[in-house]
């Protein structure tokens, strides 16, 4: 099987705020290290220079960017700030931060400028196809009803994952489909990788978890 990508949405939970998503990346790192799996993080933009100045050799995404440079736009996130502050990549687009199709499209463009890895969320099929034709690294498709659910999109929604494959790869066949919502236990992240999928984004599972690296190492333990 092959090895995926997995990333950790630390949203703005305080189980991964402050000191915590130090504690949690690291946890991410050290089972990543083992196993050989790239387990990234996405923690709120305020503890992105936190996280990279305590922990070498793990990746850091943006839980969002705005497709603005440098200059006047007080409360903007943009590309090379993160990327200074250490992160490696970035959401775009989550169901939580939604965005119009050409601020997605913008996004796209700085992220690829400052040279980070780009993650599309999306919600169904359809719009998964439109934001491959924005050329990201990866489109993420999330049902937002199942989002935190504890029910996997795997298990609810099967053919999601796999018509979101098919249609992503016909419109651009260099971009990957992750997929999430629900996501938490070994056999989520099997039947998903089973499906077509290149990894999986998710949250509650593994940074409201009392034991982080354990759920890490449950979430890995089948593949």
């Amino acid at each position: 099987m092959k090895s995926p990508i997995i990333i950790v949405n630390f949203k703005t939970y305080e189980e991964g705020t402050g000191e915590n998503s130090v504690n949690i990346a690291k946890a991410c790192r050290d089972v990543g290290e083992e196993s050989g799996i790239n387990i990234a993080v996405a923690p709120q933009t305020c503890d992105i220079y936190r996280i990279s100045s305590q922990i070498e050799d793990i990746s850091i995404y943006s839980q969002h960017i705005d497709g603005v440079g440098p200059g006047s736009f007080t409360g903007h996130t943009f590309s090379s700030g993160i990327k200074s502050a250490g992160a490696t990549g970035t959401l775009i687009n989550h169901s939580e931060k939604r965005l119009k199709l050409a601020d997605i499209e913008s996004a796209v463009s700085v992220a690829k400028k400052s040279e980070l890895t780009s993650v599309i969320c999306t919600n169904n099929v359809l719009t998964s196809a439109a934001a491959a034709s924005f050329g990201p690294d990866y489109v993420a498709v999330e049902p937002p009803e199942l989002i935190g659910s504890g029910i996997p999109v795997s298990e609810a929604n099967p053919d999601i994952v796999r018509d979101t494959v098919t249609g992503v790869q016909n419109i651009n066949s260099d971009v990957k489909v992750l997929c999430g919502a629900g996501i938490s236990q070994g056999k989520d992240l099997k039947a998903a990788l089973e499906l077509g999928s290149h990894g999986v984004l998710l949250a509650s599972g593994i940074v409201k978890s009392n034991e982080p690296k354990k759920a890490l190492e449950n979430l890995i333990s089948l593949i």
